[in-house]
């Protein structure tokens, strides 16, 4: 029988690596705990419009939401068109006036006097303004959006007057800069202004100051920019980072609609850079089309977990439509703002602007360390597949030492951000393989024992897979020590091989497998190792039903990668959903359904392939399935905006509950064993001739 022997120097490289990735992590830990405040924020037009539906103040409605738990109110730059409607300012165009002037409606003599004197072009727009405060602000904003040569000043009777050369209905849409008013309404009810400022076309320098200066003197919580520029993008960036400094401003950065990084904004990677990444927070809204469709408890579930797994730390929530049973629209919202501010308090966080982390960088040397471990684990794997590898230290030595070269010098000289990558990347496959290869080498030795009772076999059978998982998780912690930085907490930078190590850690054990275990006789010694026996699988001749069973398998295995991540499209049953927020519910963190369902419930069924001698085939495919569990709990630790400490409790959750769905396949599989062993002795096949 093969004999695979495990390096003790190569396990105790990947000891001291292990060690620096757990001081990582602590120091990763103690920055997620330290961003635990959440900014409730909802558009101040939003309210003002379910103050207008229901009837009421205001000042009511304002007092209300601020009881509820909203501490912030979004204020976004002012149009024409909210204008006109609230009649602060009006903008006419010019063909409206001439129409009017000839078929004699247009009764104010100064502006009769206007037409006649050949002064009012159909062409351009005439603003007027019934606010001292608005006028001001618009006779500084229309010369920087349109260019001073575009707005010309006119007296019409002692009231000046703007002539504006534009589209009159583009110049109705045109942002016209943040309205002084309501972001004082806003302080004043006692909540802070979420600024939503958009940029200019060819912005200058002057543009990005008028900006900031109207933003003076206000209580902001955060500025997330409109539109699909950051302000100043894309010449003028320095003077916005300038300004974001000097005020100290935290920007907010909008979660994009597959909930992976951001929605694409020209500059805001410069501007987060520029201003530094412990100056910025996630902001996730419910799109617009989707909240109807969703009852209040389901979306203040929807805003726990974003918290909890995402880092948002900025929810703009969205006023309700339509009144849920038994209640006006007005207490549905009010219902829905304080349950989720409730749901968020219950949940550990407070509650005002939005927390940022701290700049987390870890040491170079804990990096380079890091790097030696992820070295000395591939070579270890390569000892355990490649037998002629195996018995000989010194070449294994030498090959660690060449690749930790490659992979530590880099991290000491401040570089190696794609050495980091591909470590995660090593990590994510190797510990997962590497598990599952020692539990086989374990139980190798176990084989001629005598059969054991199944509530032994149970219990044998979830410590080996609570040992493996611990195993598993030594990945975990070099996956976390390898890229764990605040880039990474906040999504500017992904991992981005998760759909690789869905696949890659199965390939690994079935080699590791083929090495040890001949898998058509079941053989242990003198196996004819991976390539003779893919070659015997290769020239097996192959029936009509295989092929269907490969088609099946084949489908499983396309839905099982499509379905991770957020932008395979794939959708999720209705069922799955409804089964996943009972879990949300019971666990701490939500376990993975491809552990708890499909990898766990294996292990434990190939424990029970083992022990009661099912064939080699049979526990072959049980071990390829159970390592997709193994792979699913390292895999979790690449989503680095999850914290760490909720991702390590998931993986738990999963092997818990998935070991006892796996006890029960375990008792129905002897059950179903013990039914057909009786029918067989009932039924005995007659002898020939009879």
């Amino acid at each position: 029988m093969k004999v695979f022997r495990y390096n003790h120097f190569l396990i105790g490289m990947i000891l001291v690596g292990l060690i620096a990735a757990l001081c990582i992590s602590v120091g990763r830990y103690q920055v997620e705990r330290a961003n635990h405040q959440v900014d409730m924020a909802i558009d101040y037009e939003g309210l003002l419009e379910l103050a207008e539906r229901e009837g009421k103040p205001v000042d009511t409605v304002l007092q209300d939401a601020k009881d509820a738990g909203i501490t912030s109110l979004a204020v976004y730059e002012t149009t024409f068109k909210k204008l006109n409607e609230n009649g602060k300012a009006s903008a006419v165009p010019g063909s409206a006036i001439l129409a009017a002037y000839h078929d004699g409606t247009l009764s104010d003599p100064v502006w009769r006097q206007l037409v006649a004197d050949g002064k009012i072009v159909g062409t351009e727009v005439y603003v007027t303004g019934h606010d001292a405060q608005t006028w001001k602000e618009l006779k500084e904003d229309l010369p920087l959006r349109l260019g001073a040569d575009r707005v010309t000043s006119m007296q019409a009777g002692g009231e000046e007057v703007l002539a504006v050369k534009a589209h009159y209905e583009s110049f109705l849409k045109m942002n016209v800069g943040m309205p002084t008013d309501e972001m004082q309404a806003v302080n004043d009810a006692g909540f802070y202004v979420l600024a939503r400022p958009s940029n200019y076309s060819d912005c200058s320098a002057e543009d990005v100051a008028a900006v900031f200066d109207r933003l003076k003197g206000f209580k902001v919580s955060e500025i997330v920019f409109s539109g699909n520029e950051i302000l100043g993008a894309p010449k003028k960036l320095q003077d916005t980072i300038d300004a974001f400094k000097a005020n100290g401003y935290t920007l907010g950065l909008i979660e994009a609609t597959t909930q992976l990084q951001f929605y694409k904004q020209t500059g805001m990677e410069e501007l987060a850079k520029g201003i530094g990444y412990d100056k910025v927070a996630r902001l996730y809204s419910i799109p617009k089309d989707e909240q109807p469709k969703l009852k209040i408890d389901t979306a203040v579930e929807r805003w726990s977990n974003t918290d909890e797994e995402r880092n948002i730390r900025i929810d703009l929530l969205r006023i309700y439509d339509k009144p849920s049973p038994n209640m006006s629209l007005y207490e549905t919202n009010m219902k829905y703002f304080r349950d989720t501010h409730d749901k968020l308090v219950a949940h550990g966080y407070t509650i005002g602007p939005a927390a940022t982390f701290q700049s987390f960088y870890p040491e170079k040397t804990l990096r380079a360390l890091v790097m030696l471990g992820v070295a000395a684990a591939f070579v270890l794997y390569l000892s355990l597949v490649i037998p002629r590898l195996n018995g000989n230290h010194k070449a294994a030595f030498l090959l660690w030492l060449v690749f930790a070269a490659l992979a530590a010098v880099p991290m000491l000289m401040g570089n190696g951000n794609k050495i980091r990558v591909a470590a995660a990347l090593a990590s994510a496959n190797l510990f997962p393989a590497i598990a599952v290869l020692w539990q086989l080498d374990r139980v190798r030795a176990i084989r001629d024992k005598a059969k054991i009772a199944l509530p032994r076999l149970i219990l044998t059978a979830f410590a080996a897979l609570l040992v493996t998982g611990c195993l598993s998780y030594i990945g975990a912690a070099y996956v976390s020590g390898s890229l764990a930085d605040t880039e990474y907490l906040l999504e500017f930078k992904i991992f981005r091989g998760i759909k690789l190590t869905f696949v890659l850690p199965i390939l690994l054990v079935g080699i590791g497998f083929l090495q040890r275990f001949d898998i058509f006789d079941g053989k242990m010694d003198d196996t004819e190792g991976v390539k003779a026996q893919v070659k015997k699988i290769l020239d097996m001749p192959v029936k009509v039903k295989t092929l269907i069973g490969f088609a099946i398998v084949a489908v499983a295995g396309i839905i099982f990668v499509a379905r991770s991540g957020h932008t395979s499209g794939m959708p999720v049953p209705q069922a799955e959903l409804r089964f996943r927020a009972m879990l949300e519910q019971a666990f701490y963190a939500r376990p993975r359904s491809k552990e708890l369902l499909i990898g766990h419930p294996a292990f434990m069924l190939a424990a029970m392939a083992f022990f009661r001698k099912w064939p080699t085939m049979v526990f072959f495919v049980l071990v390829l399935i159970a390592t997709i569990g193994q792979g699913s709990m390292v895999e979790t630790f690449a989503h680095m905006r999850t914290p760490v400490f909720m991702s390590f409790m998931r993986g738990i959750g999963g092997i818990v509950l998935g070991g006892i769905i796996g006890a029960v396949c375990m008792v129905l599989v002897e059950i179903w064993q013990a039914i057909m062993a009786r029918a067989d002795a009932s039924h005995p096949t007659e002898e020939k001739g009879e």
